[in-house]
C-alpha cells in the first residue's frame, strides 16, 4: 500500500504554519530544508521545514482533499489540530528521518 501524507511544518520560532501534501515525507522535508531562505517558495521564504503534524492517506486524492481542508482552517483550528497529536509542538523531523539531513547528500 502506498503512503501519502498531509503535513504541517513551521519555522524555528513557530510563528508561521505551512500545510502540504507529499508521497515521500522525508524527501519533502529535505526539500523544504534546502529551500530555506528562498523567497520564491512560501516554505522557503519563511523557513518552514520543522515538522509539527502529519497524517497518512491511502490515496493521493485523499491526501490532497485533506490538505485543502487544513488549508481552509483558521490558524486557531490548525493549532488545535496540532495540539491533538503534538501538544508541546515538538519538531517531529527526527521521528520520521535522520535529522538534520546529511549535508553531503543534500548539498546544492
Amino acid at each position: 500500500m502506498a503512503n501519502y501524507f498531509t503535513y504541517i511544518t513551521t519555522n524555528p520560532g513557530k510563528s508561521v504554519l505551512y500545510t502540504g501534501m507529499a508521497n515521500d515525507l522525508e524527501q519533502r522535508l529535505v526539500e523544504h530544508f534546502l529551500n530555506r531562505g528562498n523567497p520564491k517558495t512560501f516554505a522557503g521564504k519563511y523557513y518552514c521545514y520543522f515538522l509539527l503534524f502529519y497524517e497518512r492517506a491511502p490515496t493521493p486524492s485523499q491526501a490532497i482533499e485533506r490538505e485543502k481542508q487544513i488549508k481552509a482552517m483558521s490558524r486557531k483550528q490548525k493549532e488545535e489540530l496540532i495540539n491533538q497529536e503534538n501538544p508541546k509542538w515538538h519538531f517531529l523531523n527526527s521521528s520520521v528521518m535522520v535529522w538534520p539531513p546529511d549535508p553531503v547528500r543534500t548539498s546544492r
